[in-house]
This record gives C-alpha cells, sequence and structure tokens, in this order.
C-alpha cells in the first residue's frame, strides 16, 4: 500500500512536466506582451526591449522552460508581471478561498444527489423515479451564471438574507455552494442510480430480506455501502474540477478563487502567474485523485488485497 502511494505521488512528477510545457508552448503563442503588462502602456519601445533582455524574454523557448523549471525545483515560481508580487504567495492567498468553495459545493451535490439517486434505483421505473431523474438535471439545464444570478436577486437582493458577493463569513459561501453544487447534481445522481440498481439485483440482498432485515437497513447498510466506488469516483472528479477553478461562478459572484484570477492573468498574458498556477492545481488535482484511489482500499477489501499482492 505504501509504495502503491509512493508511486502515484513520483507519477505527479511528468504530470507538472508535461503540464508546464503545454503552458509555455500555448502561452508563448499569446500576442499579449508581458514586458508591456510590467511597464504599462507608457513605456518606451528602449524600455520594452531593455526589460525583455533583462528578463530573458527574447530567449528561445526551450530555454525560457529550463530556466522556469530551475527555479521550481528551487521552490521560485515566478514573480508576477502585474503585480509584482511571489507567485507563490498569491497562489496561497487565492486558493483557500477555491477550496473553501469546491468542499461546500459537493456537500451540496452530496445531499442533493445521494437522496435522489438511492430513491430513483428503489423505485425503479416509477413516477418518482422519472420525477427524481427529471430534479437531477434542472442543474444540469440551468447554466451557472444564471442560476447564480437568480438567486443574487433572490436571497441578496429582494429578500437581503445573503450576500451578493465577496468572500466573508459563512453566509457569502452560501449561494457560490448552491450554484456549483446543483450543476454537479445530475451527473452524481445518475451514477448513484446506476450503481445502487446493480448492487440491488444481487443475490446477497436477497438473502438479507430472507433472514428479516429491514428494507431501509438494506438499502443503507447492505446496497448503499456496495455501490460506493463507482460514487466515492465521480466525488473525486468534482472535487478536482472544482479545484481547478469555477471560473463562472467566481465571476458572478466576485468570489477571490484560483480561476477568476487565472483567466485575469492570462488576459493580461502574465505569463509566470499563468504556468505556477496550473503547476500547482495540477499537483493539487494530483492529490485528490491519489485520496480517492487510497479511499477505495478502505470501502473494498478486494482492492485493498491488490495493493498488498502489487
Amino acid at each position: 500500500m505504501i509504495q502503491y502511494v509512493i508511486k502515484r505521488i513520483l507519477m505527479i512528477i511528468p504530470v507538472v512536466l508535461a503540464v508546464s510545457f503545454i503552458v509555455f508552448f500555448i502561452m508563448d503563442f499569446v500576442p499579449n506582451d508581458p514586458a508591456v503588462t510590467a511597464l504599462g502602456d507608457g513605456a518606451t519601445e528602449e524600455q520594452l526591449e531593455h526589460y525583455r533582455e533583462e528578463n530573458g524574454l527574447n530567449d528561445p523557448l526551450i530555454v525560457r522552460y529550463a530556466r522556469y523549471m530551475g527555479g521550481i525545483l528551487r521552490g521560485d515560481l515566478g514573480t508576477s508581471y502585474a503585480n509584482k508580487q511571489s507567485v507563490w504567495d498569491l497562489f496561497f492567498a487565492k486558493f483557500p478561498n477555491t477550496l473553501r468553495l469546491a468542499i461546500a459545493s459537493v456537500i451540496v451535490t452530496v445531499v442533493l444527489s445521494l437522496p435522489l439517486g438511492i430513491l430513483a434505483a428503489v423505485k425503479e421505473n416509477t413516477m418518482a423515479d422519472t420525477i427524481c431523474s427529471a430534479l437531477s438535471f434542472v442543474g444540469l439545464a440551468m447554466p451557472n451564471f444564471w442560476l447564480g444570478l437568480l438567486l443574487i436577486m433572490l436571497f441578496a437582493v429582494n429578500l437581503n438574507w445573503l450576500p451578493a458577493t465577496g468572500a466573508v463569513g459563512l453566509k457569502s459561501l452560501i449561494l457560490p455552494a448552491i450554484t456549483c453544487g446543483t450543476g454537479n447534481m445530475a451527473a452524481l445522481t445518475r451514477i448513484t442510480r446506476s450503481s445502487m440498481l446493480d448492487v440491488l439485483k444481487q443475490d446477497y440482498l436477497r438473502t438479507a430480506r430472507a433472514k428479516g432485515q429491514s428494507e431501509r437497513k438494506i438499502i443503507t447498510y447492505h446496497a448503499l455501502k456496495n455501490a460506493q466506488i463507482p460514487i466515492v469516483t465521480q466525488i473525486g472528479i468534482q472535487m478536482s474540477t472544482l479545484i481547478g477553478g469555477a471560473v463562472l461562478t467566481e465571476r458572478v459572484f466576485a468570489w477571490p478563487g484560483v480561476g477568476a484570477f487565472l483567466v485575469d492573468s492570462i488576459q493580461k498574458s502574465d505569463f509566470e502567474v499563468v504556468t505556477g498556477f496550473v503547476i500547482m492545481l495540477a499537483i493539487f488535482v494530483s492529490i485528490v485523485l491519489l485520496i480517492v484511489d487510497v479511499l477505495y482500499a478502505f470501502l473494498d477489501p478486494r482492492i485493498k488485497a491488490q495493493y498488498t499482492t502489487g
């Protein structure tokens, strides 16, 4: 098990290398000039050229990439051209907000999706199944920015119960979390229903019913416990996606997260911020997926045995 975890951690290294090079390659074709971002539109051509030479912006792509990766090995993600601040400091100033939003959104998704998926599976091909499936697709059918604006108009403007924008206190987290959570509801509900249907047809559940166990215990303990693997997988995928940045939601609610700041940095051609943020996000997404893989061993003894023998 420990060897497997170490192996997965080492696999993050080629992921970081691939992601960083792809970002470097793409940003090299962005027409905006980082020197203009750093010095402003009022800088002369001589000042711009001096800045490019001083910071190695005129060097070939592979040279700049090698120099950047050397800085990463020393724990240096570079300095933002626009803000003149350390990319490391900027990332960890924004990332806690993104992580809070991701966790809250996943909680909303789980609270809404699991009951709907279980009920749809238990009441297969009935009116309850149809209603649960329809409700799960409501979140998918509504664009995040539209749902976010509706929530702002209702709860912030009309009722004045919750703040419309910002990230101050728990109240400001509720509307963005609902917006992101309902958007992911359809996928998790569908996965839960499908996984539960497979388990409900197994022979051991018939045996449990024959022994006189209550239907509630059979569903919540036996069936749900054995249907967890696909559900946990989907939750992990949604968590990693949200960590990557819920850009539209962050824009609508002026949420100071990684996604919105990253988009602004791309528009400004702030190469250092874009590359550093994407690398750090790739690392955290890999960690989330590693945690999901490790959870499999605790949920299914057969997988744990494979880890041990492997």
